[in-house]
């Protein structure tokens, strides 16, 4: 039978994608609400389909705010919903210090309507992206666990450690099959110039120095990179292979992390970035990561192997994945904020 999800965020960069692999890979159909006030553009979802024409026919693209109350005219727009994919969220860390209080408030709304929407639809599955970063960060070699403390850094991590929270608590209060996967950073197509990789790229295309954030004594952060559409390969795994864990059954509901396949410092990422594009020598900015961004974590890990162990595996190598994004961002300067001149300068 055919599967109907509602999904937030399709005009964001993570979301796309995910939109894009459930309409490559199965035949489902997709409710997808948007306003397009935050960093959500409407070429995001014209590209995840442009290559089938008829993946629009799948696709219902509905203005919803999530920052208010899912009205019932709107419930009734997104139809039966078998699945719901919560990927909507304000998710950048400098801005959330610039403005902490309408950054969280926005985030923890944004969850709270959510799911009390899903608390009328009752999904099968209700997914929750979150992030390596309520975790804070982690020691050199040490690689954090389901489940461990949650101890965010800045006003960002500590959205989505909150909205963790308003979902642990609807789960128990209103049964609902919640399953939360904590993510690393994500990489990949039509991601927005504020993230490393494109800003990084921008960098280079135009000839200037790549900032990287370096610990007092010089030592770069590290990240474990994973490719947008990996992500989105390890929900559909999910919704197709996982039963939630539910109140009365567990003392807590499904978690997984998602995990990039190895640990890159981020000069090594300069430096894999220019060899993909053609670029020797990169020039480097190195800030010390405290004083110029307070919050700031140098390394984030993440222990996979719960998701591993139950069967996924990711189906895009990370330097494959990294030329594939290089590749096609310079066929598309546009996402870099430069004309295709700059690029092929």
């Amino acid at each position: 039978m055919t599967r109907h999800c509602l999904l937030t965020g399709a005009g964001g960069f993570a979301g796309s994608h995910v939109l894009r692999h459930l309409m490559v890979n199965t035949d489902w159909t997709v409710a997808a609400p948007v306003t397009f006030r935050h960093k959500g553009v409407p070429k995001r979802i014209a590209s995840a389909l442009e290559t089938n024409p008829e993946w629009w026919e799948r696709v219902d693209v509905v203005y919803c705010d999530l920052s208010a109350p899912i009205d019932s005219v709107t419930a009734a727009r997104f139809g039966r919903v078998d699945y719901l994919l919560n990927v909507a969220s304000e998710s950048h860390v400098d801005r959330s210090i610039e403005a902490p209080g309408t950054f969280i408030e926005n985030n923890v709304r944004l969850m709270t309507n959510v799911l009390d929407y899903a608390r009328q639809a009752r999904p099968a599955v209700v997914l929750q992206m979150s992030t390596d970063e309520v975790y804070g960060p982690a020691p050199d070699g040490y690689e954090h666990r389901e489940w461990e403390a949650i101890l965010p850094s800045n006003p960002y991590s500590a959205s989505k450690a909150a909205q963790e929270a308003v979902a642990f608590s609807y789960w128990r209060t209103y049964d609902l099959p919640i399953v939360i996967t904590n993510t690393m950073n994500i990489i990949g197509e039509m991601a927005d110039i504020e993230k490393f990789v494109p800003k990084t790229m921008r960098a280079l295309a135009k000839g200037e120095p790549a900032t990287v954030h370096v610990s007092p004594e010089g030592r770069p952060g590290s990240r474990f990179y994973l490719h947008a559409r990996n992500l989105a390969d390890a929900w559909l795994w999910l919704l197709r292979n996982h039963t939630p864990q539910m109140y009365g059954q567990h003392d807590r509901p499904s978690r997984f992390h998602i995990v990039g396949e190895r640990e890159v410092d981020n000069i090594e990422m300069v430096h894999l970035l220019a060899r993909f594009m053609g670029i020797e020598d990169p020039k480097l900015d190195l800030v010390d990561f405290h004083s110029s961004r307070p919050g700031h974590d140098l390394r984030y890990g993440l222990d996979g192997r719960k998701l591993a162990e139950a069967g996924w595996t990711a189906p895009l190598p990370l330097e494959d994945s990294l030329r594939r994004t290089v590749e096609w961002t310079l066929r598309h300067p546009e996402w870099l904020g430069l004309d295709a001149a700059e690029v092929s300068a």
